[in-house]
């Protein structure tokens, strides 16, 4: 059992911003929800909590809300275990895993994006409360009997269809990664390893997006206007790596990369006790039980996969070398953030699903208390003949203590609720770090922050369009290298002009993006490409050594030496990225999952997509063959049946050094130009 931590139609005004020629269009409503700032309304009757959750219209309620699922899971728990061995003991294991996970994905939600630290620490409490009922599940032997019971009996299986097999096996993984098989000694020290694995996540989690304070005497005066101040320091929270300021980059790499010794600790501890309970359970590695279920099955495919990138990419260094700078100047995102307002971007993705699905995105008016922030815009996602398939929250602008991390977050997974008799509709949210509107203009992005969005609404597609029976498989809770796939893919939607075309206009005149410009901002990305995919493979890389068998020295000689040899750029003294690299939480061991998804994104680009991108048929085929089923069906032949074909690391490969190849000819006729 797994407590998955897979993350009223507004009336159509005018456009807020004076348009300088009559053919400017007015914003759709959800247009319009995007690029103005919402308007207060007093609301007197309509109150609720969190998400429409009652018991969460204060941090208290978390603790109600944590009592009532697990009450609800005592009486599952001894349903299950009673009852004839059947699809009803799927069904039963399912709809277990669905009311804990309904409070522990939110409070994951809540722990790290809620304003109010009262929220926050209250969320975390709940994480925590329901992370260790849910640890002491996967080890509860009777719980598992009732399941091997099921899977022993040649009988009751075959007369189990697809689905539910194959949920039943995963439920049964969770059983054997927790050390179900041992005895009850050492059942006991893997319980207190994942609950000691609990707070060392969260304690990493938390410090790697802390900002690092530095003297403001140390720094030249006229940078501090670009970090935060508390009292006499200065707060340095990200790298600052698109300024062009040449030392405020250098001082931001220096001074948030500086080693913490605590969160040093904290990770070196972190990554023993993976292995250890790893090995407990009987595997290799941490690496070994992280990749089982995977695409690519196993640390030693990874492996493979990225010397075999590695290799291909050696030669390529040199040619982008000498690739002249003026070609990189031609794409000064400030060029193109006047096309494409966030309101715009939103009117281009409703546009994109509507011909490829047959789904509009509505903007809805949330009741009181429903949201964390009154930046945060609510969308109902509604199918031409479905109807509502579910809600999408939209949390886009930048606020303080918000992480500056773009994310997906399931609140609440899809699944067939036999006991109502209806489907249990989808809640996620989408994070992102966006500037505000102003009073002379809308949320501005750069092509980068815009196909940031288009990659996060991805995954909330995958979420919405499942219709998985059981929830312990929907949208994105599916093996980790198969889910970045519908995100990666809408990227390429992002840079293709008879896409772009549709939406990005001048937000003053009503100009559309000129051809040229998307031209060059795709070209762009292959000037550095070698180089941005090595970068990949060298955290990749790092990734695996860190999960595989421990080595006798510490995690920042583990990078400088893994950087040495798979990226080639000397490591700077006195710093730990490491430390910062958060996605060892939520991926670990599978960091890969980027290059590998993007691999397969490619491919179906090229095969599906690239020659009509708005193609209805395409778009059904690939919601029927990949989005719908979630985790339900094993990775490999969801992209087997898309595809047509099983593809094999060699072509993974081809499929990421042949998107390097720069087209020559765009490149000169626009030097000339």
């Amino acid at each position: 059992m797994s407590a998955c931590k897979r993350l009223v139609c507004l009336i159509k005004p005018r456009s807020l911003w004076a348009p300088t020629r009559r053919n400017v269009s007015t914003w759709s409503p959800v247009g319009t929800a995007f690029n103005a700032r919402p308007l207060k309304r007093q609301d007197f009757f309509e109150k609720t909590g969190l998400f429409g959750v009652p018991e969460l219209s204060s941090p208290a309620g978390f603790q109600v809300a944590a009592q009532t699922a697990l009450r609800k899971t005592e009486s599952l728990v001894e349903r299950a275990c009673s009852s004839p061995a059947g699809v009803g003991t799927v069904e039963c294991f399912d709809q277990l895993s669905d009311e804990l996970c309904k409070v522990a994905d939110l409070a994951d939600f809540i722990k790290v994006a809620h304003p109010d630290p009262e929220y926050r620490e209250a969320a975390e409490k709940t994480c925590v409360e329901i992370g260790t009922v849910v640890e002491k599940l996967n080890t509860n032997v009777e719980l598992c009997q009732s399941l091997k019971k099921l899977l022993d009996d040649p009988k009751t299986l075959a007369q189990l269809d697809p689905d539910t097999r194959r949920v039943a096996e995963l439920f049964m993984f969770d059983f054997e990664i927790s050390g179900i098989h041992l005895d009850e000694k050492l059942r006991k020290e893997a319980v207190g390893l994942h609950v000691k694995l609990l707070d060392l996540n969260n304690e990493f989690l938390i410090g790697s997006h802390t900002p690092n304070r530095i003297a403001k005497s140390a720094i030249p005066q006229h940078l501090h206007m670009h970090f935060g101040s508390e009292g006499s320091f200065i707060q340095v929270g990200g790298l600052h790596a698109d300024s062009p300021d040449d030392l405020l980059r250098e001082i931001a790499y220096r001074v948030y990369l500086y080693p913490n010794a605590d969160l040093m600790d904290c990770l070196e501890e972190l990554l023993k006790c993976r292995y250890k309970l790893a090995k407990l359970v009987g595997y290799k590695s941490y690496g070994h039980r992280a990749l089982k279920g995977t695409m690519a099955k196993s640390p030693e495919t990874v492996m493979s996969f990225l010397q075999l990138l590695t290799d291909k990419l050696s030669d390529r260094y040199f040619h982008s070398n000498f690739v002249p700078l003026l070609f990189v100047f031609n794409i000064e995102p400030s060029l193109y953030s006047p096309y494409l307002s966030l309101g715009g971007c939103m009117e281009g993705l409703n546009s994109l699903f509507s011909q490829l699905y047959g789904v509009s995105l509505m903007s809805e008016h949330p009741s009181a208390g429903e949201v964390w922030s009154e930046d945060v815009r609510k969308l109902a996602v509604v199918h031409e003949t479905e109807g509502l398939l579910g809600h999408i929250y939209c949390d886009f602008f930048q606020r303080s203590d918000k992480p500056h991390q773009d994310c997906h977050f399931t609140i609440r997974g899809g699944r067939w609720c036999k006991e109502a008799g209806r489907y249990q509709l989808p809640v996620v949210v989408l994070m992102l770090s966006l500037p505000h509107p102003t009073k002379s203009a809308p949320t501005l992005l750069t092509p980068g922050m815009m196909e940031n969005l288009f990659h996060e609404m991805g995954h909330a597609m995958h979420s919405m369009l499942g219709r998985t029976r059981y929830q312990h498989v929907t949208g994105t809770r599916c093996a980790t290298d198969f889910a970045e796939v519908p995100s990666i893919l809408m990227e390429y939607f992002a840079t293709d002009y008879r896409v772009l075309s549709q939406f990005a206009r001048h937000y003053q005149t009503g100009q559309p993006l000129p051809e040229t410009m998307v031209t060059r901002l795709s070209e762009s990305k292959k000037v550095c490409g070698a180089a941005d995919t090595q970068l990949q493979i060298f955290y990749a890389v790092l990734d695996q050594i860190y999960h595989g068998k421990p080595q006798n020295r510490s995690t920042t000689e583990i990078l400088k030496d893994m950087q040495q040899k798979f990226y080639g750029l000397p490591y700077t003294p006195n710093t730990a990225w490491q430390l910062r690299f958060s996605h060892l939480i939520g991926y670990g061991a599978k960091y890969y999952s980027y290059l590998m998804s993007r691999a397969v994104a490619s491919m179906v680009w090229k095969q599906c997509f690239i020659q009509d991108p708005l193609n209805r048929d395409m778009g059904e085929r690939y919601r029927r063959e990949m989005l719908a089923h979630g985790g339900a069906k094993e990775p490999m032949l969801m992209v087997e049946g898309m595809l047509q074909r099983r593809p094999s690391t060699e072509d993974f490969v081809e499929a990421l050094v042949s998107e390097l190849d720069p087209n020559f000819d765009t490149f000169i006729m626009d030097s000339e130009s």
